[in-house]
């Protein structure tokens, strides 16, 4: 008997699909539109607590990359700084990334990719206990996400976007790719140890 697909709970304007993995979320929006353009909510708390999501997001943040290819990630933030996020595009595409570092999890080291895009009216909620990235797929393309505590430099973390141990089709090649010095650097899976 094949899969079904799973059931997608709703609260106000808001919908939210569970994934492959246990944890994130896929968050649809109502759009309201008219002759002017259009309207949607982003965020209500009250909605979101309704559909399993109890963090207080605490801190708003906001990238812009002006080349496609451009890679964003994989970062987390050690406990007790760890960080849940919603993520929405606001101009362009990315492929958004979260990697289960879950040490209890069954689903340890395994990964989901959607694509977002401003279009699409849609996020991705991540829990904490993730590594998050992105790649982007359009030029000058604006991301926006709310984390669940504040930055902590102490405790910022990463993990290898090329990890051959994670198996990421990021539709660029490390060639191509255009990443920051440290996110270069970022250690694989295998050398990460336990984090949560």
């Amino acid at each position: 008997m094949p899969d079904e697909a799973p059931t997608p709970l709703r609260s106000g304007n808001f919908q939210a699909t569970p994934l492959p993995l246990p944890g994130p979320l896929l968050i649809t929006l109502r759009p309201f539109a008219d002759a002017r353009g259009a309207f949607a909510e982003t965020y209500s708390r009250r909605d979101f607590r309704a559909l399993g999501i109890a963090e207080e997001f605490v801190q708003d943040n906001q990238s812009l990359s002006r080349h496609a290819g451009t890679v964003r990630g994989l970062h987390f933030q050690a406990p007790p700084h760890a960080q849940a996020k919603l993520v929405r595009v606001l101009r362009g595409r990315i492929l958004d990334v979260a990697v289960d570092l879950r040490a209890a999890s069954p689903t340890f080291g395994r990964h989901i990719a959607v694509e977002l895009a401003a279009e699409y009216a849609r996020m991705l909620y991540i829990p904490v206990g993730f590594a998050h990235g992105f790649a982007t797929r359009a030029p000058d393309t604006e991301v926006a996400y709310k984390a669940s505590a504040p930055y902590a430099p102490e405790a910022d973390r990463g993990l290898a976007w090329d990890d051959p141990a994670l198996g990421i089709a990021w539709g660029v090649g490390p060639q191509q790719a255009i990443l920051s010095d440290k996110d270069r650097r970022l250690p694989r899976l295998a050398e990460l140890g336990p984090i949560f």
